[in-house]
């Protein structure tokens, strides 16, 4: 998981505004298929928009810790139920500033 500087991050939150959620995690909580829909993802846009269920703040706090540690990406923001993340690729199509 790369750290991210506050430029880089700021920069990712304006890509991310137009958006839409491309993975939604429901009761079930982070399932291995969540997990599986999460990298493919990831792998194909490099930055994606999860949506998840709920009306616990902590509980989604704490699924952001989970999602980034095993799919290795980067947080982004969580906004509401949104969590913006990313994951740099092989073919790089988003150039991070310095």
């Amino acid at each position: 998981m790369k750290e991210l500087t506050v430029k880089q991050r700021q920069y990712l939150k304006g890509l991310a505004h137009d958006l839409q959620p491309v993975v939604m995690v429901g009761n079930n909580g982070l399932t291995p298929s969540v997990v599986r829909e999460i990298s493919v993802n990831l792998e194909a846009h490099e930055l994606i928009k999860v949506k998840v269920l709920g009306d616990d703040r902590e509980f989604r706090k704490q699924l952001v810790d989970e999602i980034c540690a095993q799919t290795q990406a980067s947080f982004v923001q969580h906004i509401g139920k949104l969590i913006v993340l990313y994951k740099e690729n092989e073919k790089a199509k988003i150039s991070l500033p310095k």
